[in-house]
């Protein structure tokens, strides 16, 4: 059993900078760069290992790759609502809480509302008649209440 343990540290090593070479280039998740560093080969214990120490060190943040991921999709212009930012995340491997944190951070009342102003220009003009069922539908993308009280002039 000691004649592996050299060899995991190396390929600990190894692994340690295949991450902090992406992390490097770009944000990164832990589920994002688990998925990268099994795809470069490395063994899945190994890659737990890694990202444990890289999280432990502050080197990995899921809560700053995601917030910074919604900065990115707000500069864009390519969000829809805070649902899809909540789903978009979530597929990325993103835990929901985390998912949800980086929005209510990033989305203050008056980003909000920008965004609101932005996918009600992109959605069909038969929502925009029915003020009751606009409203349940901007509820269900995740507005919050004062944001569409104050679209519908509340």
């Amino acid at each position: 059993m000691e004649e592996n343990v050299p060899t995991f540290d190396a390929d600990c090593i190894k692994a340690e900078k295949i991450a902090l070479r992406l992390i490097a280039r770009a944000e990164q998740h832990s589920s994002g760069l688990a998925a990268k560093l099994e795809k470069r080969g490395v063994d899945p214990s190994i890659a737990r290992k890694v990202i444990s120490g890289l999280l432990e060190k502050k080197l990995l943040s899921d809560e700053r790759f995601a917030e910074s991921w919604v900065r990115a999709h707000l500069r864009g212009k390519k969000a829809l609502s805070p649902l899809w930012f909540l789903v978009s995340l979530e597929k990325r491997g993103l835990k929901r809480e985390v998912s949800l944190g980086a929005i209510d951070k990033i989305l203050d009342e008056e980003t909000e509302y920008s965004l609101l102003l932005e996918y009600i220009n992109k959605i069909d003009l038969h929502f925009k008649e029915n003020s009751g069922f606009l409203r349940n539908k901007l509820r269900y993308e995740r507005f919050s209440s004062g944001v569409i009280d104050r679209f519908l002039g509340i």
